[in-house]
Protein backbone atom coordinates (compact mmCIF):
# COMPACT_ATOMS: atom_id res chain seq x y z
CA UNK A 1 0.00 0.00 0.00
CA UNK A 2 1.35 3.38 -0.86
CA UNK A 3 0.96 6.17 1.27
CA UNK A 4 -0.84 9.22 0.59
CA UNK A 5 -2.53 12.08 2.92
CA UNK A 6 -4.78 15.50 2.89
CA UNK A 7 -4.89 18.00 4.92
CA UNK A 8 -7.14 20.97 4.47
CA UNK A 9 -7.86 24.53 6.21
CA UNK A 10 -10.13 27.73 6.27
CA UNK A 11 -8.56 31.17 5.44
CA UNK A 12 -10.83 34.30 6.23
CA UNK A 13 -9.40 35.77 2.91
CA UNK A 14 -10.87 35.87 -0.96
CA UNK A 15 -9.32 32.77 -2.74
CA UNK A 16 -7.20 35.23 -5.07
CA UNK A 17 -5.29 36.56 -2.11
CA UNK A 18 -4.57 33.23 -0.93
CA UNK A 19 -3.61 31.93 -4.32
CA UNK A 20 -1.37 34.24 -4.78
CA UNK A 21 0.39 33.76 -1.15
CA UNK A 22 1.25 30.41 -3.14
CA UNK A 23 2.20 31.33 -5.88
CA UNK A 24 4.39 33.73 -5.69
CA UNK A 25 7.92 33.44 -4.02
CA UNK A 26 8.17 36.65 -2.40
CA UNK A 27 4.79 35.40 -0.31
CA UNK A 28 5.65 32.44 0.38
CA UNK A 29 9.22 33.19 1.03
CA UNK A 30 7.00 35.14 3.63
CA UNK A 31 5.78 32.87 5.83
CA UNK A 32 6.46 28.88 4.86
CA UNK A 33 10.53 28.72 2.50
CA UNK A 34 11.99 30.34 5.22
CA UNK A 35 15.20 29.89 3.06
CA UNK A 36 13.78 31.05 -0.24
CA UNK A 37 11.55 30.54 -3.21
CA UNK A 38 12.47 31.25 -6.50
CA UNK A 39 10.23 31.20 -9.36
CA UNK A 40 6.41 31.96 -9.39
CA UNK A 41 4.14 28.68 -9.45
CA UNK A 42 3.55 28.14 -13.20
CA UNK A 43 2.52 25.31 -15.47
CA UNK A 44 5.58 24.17 -16.67
CA UNK A 45 8.49 25.65 -14.73
CA UNK A 46 10.66 24.35 -12.05
CA UNK A 47 11.42 26.08 -9.15
CA UNK A 48 13.32 26.23 -6.14
CA UNK A 49 12.84 26.00 -2.58
CA UNK A 50 14.87 25.83 0.61
CA UNK A 51 13.88 25.91 4.15
CA UNK A 52 15.91 26.20 7.10
CA UNK A 53 15.08 23.19 8.77
CA UNK A 54 16.12 21.15 5.87
CA UNK A 55 18.52 23.19 4.43
CA UNK A 56 19.66 23.03 1.06
CA UNK A 57 17.09 24.37 -2.32
CA UNK A 58 15.89 21.65 -3.90
CA UNK A 59 14.04 21.58 -7.31
CA UNK A 60 9.74 22.00 -7.63
CA UNK A 61 8.27 20.97 -10.77
CA UNK A 62 4.86 22.82 -11.33
CA UNK A 63 2.65 20.61 -13.31
CA UNK A 64 -0.28 22.15 -13.57
CA UNK A 65 -1.64 25.52 -12.54
CA UNK A 66 -5.36 26.63 -12.58
CA UNK A 67 -5.88 30.25 -11.12
CA UNK A 68 -7.52 30.43 -8.00
CA UNK A 69 -8.36 26.75 -8.53
CA UNK A 70 -5.58 24.45 -8.30
CA UNK A 71 -1.81 23.64 -8.27
CA UNK A 72 0.14 20.16 -8.52
CA UNK A 73 3.42 19.96 -8.05
CA UNK A 74 6.40 17.09 -8.23
CA UNK A 75 8.52 16.76 -6.26
CA UNK A 76 11.81 14.29 -4.82
CA UNK A 77 10.21 11.95 -1.87
CA UNK A 78 11.28 12.69 1.88
CA UNK A 79 12.45 9.05 2.48
CA UNK A 80 14.67 9.68 -0.68
CA UNK A 81 16.29 6.72 -3.28
CA UNK A 82 15.78 2.93 -2.35
CA UNK A 83 18.26 1.42 -4.31
CA UNK A 84 19.38 3.92 -5.77
CA UNK A 85 16.12 5.35 -7.48
CA UNK A 86 14.96 8.33 -6.60
CA UNK A 87 11.30 8.85 -6.64
CA UNK A 88 8.95 11.51 -6.58
CA UNK A 89 5.77 11.83 -5.03
CA UNK A 90 2.80 14.69 -6.03
CA UNK A 91 1.05 17.53 -4.39
CA UNK A 92 -2.42 18.77 -5.34
CA UNK A 93 -3.11 21.93 -3.41
CA UNK A 94 -7.26 23.02 -4.47
CA UNK A 95 -8.40 26.62 -3.65
CA UNK A 96 -12.24 26.69 -2.51
CA UNK A 97 -14.17 30.25 -2.43
CA UNK A 98 -16.52 29.82 0.39
CA UNK A 99 -19.87 31.64 0.28
CA UNK A 100 -18.81 33.70 3.43
CA UNK A 101 -15.74 35.00 1.44
CA UNK A 102 -13.23 32.55 3.18
CA UNK A 103 -11.26 30.30 1.20
CA UNK A 104 -10.94 26.64 2.10
CA UNK A 105 -7.70 24.91 0.97
CA UNK A 106 -6.62 21.20 0.82
CA UNK A 107 -3.48 19.63 0.61
CA UNK A 108 -3.08 16.28 -0.55
CA UNK A 109 0.16 14.41 -1.31
CA UNK A 110 0.76 10.79 -2.47
CA UNK A 111 3.25 8.35 -4.32
CA UNK A 112 5.12 7.42 -1.31
CA UNK A 113 6.39 4.26 -1.33
CA UNK A 114 5.08 1.07 1.16
CA UNK A 115 7.22 0.45 4.29
CA UNK A 116 8.44 1.67 6.93
CA UNK A 117 10.42 4.98 5.15
CA UNK A 118 7.46 5.83 3.25
CA UNK A 119 5.13 5.76 6.23
CA UNK A 120 7.59 7.92 7.96
CA UNK A 121 8.52 10.23 5.08
CA UNK A 122 4.76 10.25 4.58
CA UNK A 123 4.07 11.63 8.50
CA UNK A 124 6.62 13.73 8.73
CA UNK A 125 5.62 15.50 5.24
CA UNK A 126 1.44 15.29 6.48
CA UNK A 127 3.10 17.86 9.71
CA UNK A 128 4.66 19.90 7.36
CA UNK A 129 1.91 20.52 5.00
CA UNK A 130 -0.48 20.83 8.30
CA UNK A 131 2.55 23.88 9.99
CA UNK A 132 2.07 25.20 5.67
CA UNK A 133 -1.85 25.53 6.45
CA UNK A 134 -1.02 27.62 9.95
CA UNK A 135 1.67 29.67 8.10
CA UNK A 136 -0.60 30.64 5.30
CA UNK A 137 -3.36 31.22 7.42
CA UNK A 138 -1.51 33.95 9.98
CA UNK A 139 0.40 35.47 7.32
CA UNK A 140 -2.51 35.86 4.85
CA UNK A 141 -4.89 37.29 7.92
CA UNK A 142 -2.59 39.07 9.40
CA UNK A 143 1.02 39.71 8.04
CA UNK A 144 2.47 37.83 10.48
CA UNK A 145 5.15 34.69 10.16
CA UNK A 146 4.82 32.78 12.19
CA UNK A 147 7.64 30.08 11.11
CA UNK A 148 9.87 33.27 12.16
CA UNK A 149 12.82 31.70 14.28
CA UNK A 150 10.79 28.84 14.56
CA UNK A 151 13.53 26.16 13.16
CA UNK A 152 16.38 28.62 13.68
Amino acid sequence: MAYEFRVSGRIAKPVRDVFEAVVEPKQLSGYFTTGGAQGRLETGATVTWDFHDFPGAFPVQVIEVEQDKKIVLRWGAADGPDDGRQYETTVTMTFEALDDGRTLVAIAEEGFRDGPAGQKAAFGNCEGWTGMLCALKVFVEHGINLRAGFYK
